[in-house]
């Protein structure tokens, strides 16, 4: 596994890269590291700007040669959000280093985890959290699914319904409490309470009636904390309940 020493030393190597590549006229720190120091897991997110007369891809493929050549690294997947391109790359050591390039002209913080090491940044609207009512609507639609995959005995598909179904109730009740919910990063920080209520909502085997236990859980959960979508929570209790009936 890698060390704290082995981030820096990548972090230090791609600054280094980016101060020579004459393309790049900006940079900053995202995710867990730009606003402290993380910790001993955490991954290595580094985001630069690229000059309005070169192409963001072209310097990717090029930073991504010298990363497989100097680092042995494994390229995951790419991905594009709005102007801006991520590519994740897997290091030997199990560290996670997520790289990404904008075009100058709309290079600039997305959310508070941005913090800039060099260059120029403009001014951007932070993309909102969900609605409440939103997580509310798609956590109900998983439940339907998983009390449909039972009823049709698709066991290891309910179970994938049940456990996203339960993934947006804790992710609502982190809404409510302004904690982050992307990824489950704020579900250990939801009080006991909440918890203790979800305690008994996992699967434990693929048997039919296990998988309606655990999604009869899972629904009380969500019902019973239903602050900001009551008048939605009201409107579709009923069906919501049926779906815990037991199996004919």
């Amino acid at each position: 596994m890698f060390t704290i020493r082995d981030r820096e030393f990548l972090r230090d190597y791609v600054l280094q890269v980016a101060e020579t590549d004459s393309r790049v006229v900006a940079g900053a720190v995202v995710g867990s590291l730009a606003l402290s120091d993380g910790d001993r897991w955490s991954d290595l997110d580094l985001t630069f700007s690229v000059a309005s007369e070169y192409s963001i891809l072209d310097v990717l493929e090029d930073w991504t040669i010298k990363l497989i050549r100097d680092f042995n690294a494994v390229q995951l997947f790419d991905l594009p959000s709005g102007t801006s391109i991520y590519r994740v790359f897997l290091l030997p050591d199990c560290l996670q280093f997520d790289l990404s390039f904008t075009p100058e002209a709309s290079f600039g913080a997305r959310g508070p985890k941005f913090r800039m090491l060099f260059g120029a940044s403009v001014e951007k609207p932070f993309s909102p959290p969900p609605e409440a009512r939103e997580l509310f609507g798609y956590a109900v639609h998983h439940a339907l699914r998983a009390r449909f995959c039972i009823e049709r005995g698709r066991y290891w598909q309910a179970e994938y319904w049940i456990s996203a179904t339960r993934d947006y109730a804790l992710h609502l009740a982190c809404l409510r409490r302004n904690l982050p919910a992307h990824q489950g990063r704020g579900f250990d920080d939801l009080p006991s309470e909440i918890h203790s209520t979800f305690s008994n909502a996992f699967v434990t085997t693929l048997a039919p009636d296990e998988l309606l236990r655990a999604l009869g859980c899972v629904i009380d959960g969500l019902l019973r904390d239903i602050d900001g979508v009551q008048e939605l929570a009201i409107k579709v209790k009923p069906q919501l309940l049926e779906l815990t009936k037991a199996l004919p």
